[in-house]
């Protein structure tokens, strides 16, 4: 996926040195299977309202989103999943997608290069990683490799 441009008023969101290939999990690459047969169905829906922009997430007659459709279409998505909408925001699922990534094992390093934090992962751990499971895991993970449990009857 390369994400080339973005539709912002104060221009293109990504420089030339930020654009990157990144692989897609199979379970994204499906989504947006499905995201194509849906917006099929709704430019046969709109018909000769629909603009063609060549665009994979548009409204609902073709055209760019701008950042309130976005938060309009964010915010259906949580009441449906019945998360209170005032507590969430779209930018915070980039917070959330480097904490889940860090809790399971994928580095700093690994997670700033993926998000595009050029800096190093100052910027990665300092900023955008939240701790998800207790830090005290790590003592008792520990502990049980050290000292493992004892097997004989007794």
């Amino acid at each position: 996926m390369r994400v080339w441009r973005s539709v912002r008023a104060g221009g293109d969101t990504k420089t030339r040195k930020s654009r990157r290939t990144i692989a897609l999990p199979a379970r994204c690459v499906e989504t947006l299977r499905n995201r194509r047969a849906d917006q099929q169905r709704q430019r046969e829906q709109v018909g000769t309202g629909w603009t063609d922009n060549d665009l994979v997430f548009a409204s609902a007659t073709g055209t760019e989103l701008n950042a309130a459709n976005v938060r309009r279409g964010f915010r259906r998505v949580l009441d449906a999943a019945g998360l209170p909408a005032a507590d969430w925001t779209p930018r915070e699922l980039r917070h959330s997608f480097v904490s889940l990534l860090s809790d399971s094992g994928v580095t700093i390093d690994q997670i700033a290069r993926l998000v595009g934090h050029t800096g190093g992962s100052n910027v990665t751990e300092l900023i955008y990683r939240k701790q998800i499971r207790p830090v005290i895991d790590d003592g008792a993970t520990a502990m049980n490799r050290l000292f493992p449990e004892d097997t004989r009857d007794g």
